[in-house]
């Protein structure tokens, strides 16, 4: 297994304390508190080591309370709130320093049939031929300051191909829409529960910058105060991380300091498997304004 995507999954391996207890570790990625998907996918998956694997996970909703301080591990407490005949619902709050820095509500459901329909896949070329976003950091790292070099460059577990590859550090408005085929690039062992974790920590990658296209801004400005506040999913169909998912995002509002969100994530079959909705600060110190 190549080496990032080994710490990635020791990052999914919780440490149980107690019966509803779990421990977390976290890591710094050049971002100057430990990112939301990580803390998210640790908290969906603390909730569901303590539910039956029969009934899995098909929502999510979470608030970002604090920064995650990445010099130490996360404590995720799950309150069972209820076992009904066909739901099943946890609250997970994750704390440090004492304080909750995130909290979660997290739904199941026994699988059960009935009606169904979805929104097709649109119409992109596939991942194969597409430009890597590796590829395109190495085009964009010496216009960034010095002290982002390290961190933009390192060998990350998950791999994105954009559609339309964008110049992530222009300030040219955009329209706000992104489509991005992603996988974990080494296949790995984990059953369903997991891959559901993982889901949820790849589906804060760039979604909140969505909302900041239009407007010239990016996450490297030192005048763009940037972060998520919450963050929605729902699971609609299996799926496996470590083959290629389609991620289309649209931001329909921007407005007091904050960007809304939505994305929409298929299989290459064009099985819609998950639908995602943010809402992220995107604070613009009035000082100043948007610059290369």
């Amino acid at each position: 297994m190549k080496a990032p995507v080994q710490e990635l999954m020791g990052l999914f391996d919780l440490e149980q304390l107690e019966n509803n207890l779990f421990r977390g570790q976290s890591e710094a990625n050049g971002q100057r508190s430990v990112f939301g998907g990580l803390v998210a996918g640790q908290a969906l998956l603390a909730a569901s080591r303590t539910v039956d694997d029969t009934r899995p996970v098909h929502s999510l909703h979470a608030y970002f309370l604090r920064p995650g301080d990445f010099n130490i591990p996360i404590v995720y407490d799950v309150d069972r709130i209820r076992d009904g005949k066909s739901f099943t619902t946890r609250r997970v709050n994750a704390i440090q320093h004492g304080r909750p820095i995130f909290s979660l509500a997290v739904s199941y459901q026994v699988a059960e049939e009935g009606v169904s329909h979805q929104a097709p896949m649109p119409e992109v070329p596939g991942p194969e031929g597409l430009e890597s976003d590796e590829a395109i950091r190495l085009k964009l790292v010496d216009r960034l300051p010095e002290q982002y070099r390290q961190d933009f460059l390192t060998e990350r577990p998950v791999e994105f191909r954009p559609v339309t590859p964008q110049d992530s550090i222009s300030s040219e408005p955009k329209a706000p829409i992104r489509e991005v085929w992603f996988r974990v690039v080494d296949r790995i062992d984990a059953n369903p529960m997991t891959q559901r974790a993982l889901l949820a920590y790849c589906s804060d990658f760039g979604l909140m910058g969505t909302a900041m296209l239009p407007h010239g801004m990016n996450f490297w400005q030192p005048n763009v105060q940037c972060a998520s506040i919450d963050h929605a999913m729902w699971f609609h169909d299996d799926f496996r991380i470590d083959e290629w998912l389609l991620y289309r995002s649209d931001s329909p509002f921007a407005g007091g300091s904050r960007g809304l969100n939505f994305g929409s994530i298929y299989r290459q079959d064009g099985t819609l498997v998950a639908s995602v909705a943010q809402e992220g600060l995107m604070r613009l110190h009035p000082s100043d304004s948007p610059a290369e």
